[in-house]
């Protein structure tokens, strides 16, 4: 399996304009600048795409340990917060927290627990990134 997403940029770092398009064209020529990365503009920006790629596949990761472990899920809902930070190498993703809040119903503790650790280190995109990744699951609905 092969995916393709392309990037065009134009102009500087600073007063620059970039589109982002993936090949199902869910984003088609997306709007991001450095304004939507390092401040509040509108757009989107490489880390936020990142971030729903890893709430997504974790996601679906966790569907599928969960039904090895005889149990299916009502709902998962995962959110990926992205944290990017100054080093001394330059601008680094420093860490990834996952916050799950799932509804199993007669869901056991235990089980549920060893289905978000399976997850967590199994799902592709843990795999890919090269940061620490944290985790906080909980069983209950989402609110």
């Amino acid at each position: 399996m092969k995916r393709t997403a392309s990037a065009h940029w134009a102009g500087g770092l600073k007063d620059g304009k970039g589109t982002v398009s993936t090949q199902s064209t869910v984003l088609d020529k997306t709007q991001y600048s450095f304004s939507t990365r390092f401040e509040d503009g509108v757009g989107t920006n490489p880390e936020e795409l990142i971030a729903a790629a890893h709430a997504g596949c974790f996601s679906m990761a966790l569907s599928a340990q969960l039904g090895e472990q005889g149990m299916t899920a009502k709902s998962i809902d995962t959110k990926a917060t992205l944290t990017m930070e100054k080093t001394d190498a330059g601008f680094t993703v420093t860490e990834i927290v996952l916050d799950v809040t799932c509804d199993i119903p007669g869901a056991d503790e235990a089980k549920f627990k060893t289905a978000t650790e399976n997850a967590k280190t199994g799902c592709p995109i843990s795999r890919l990134l090269n940061t620490k990744i944290t985790m906080n699951a909980k069983l209950g609905a989402a609110v």
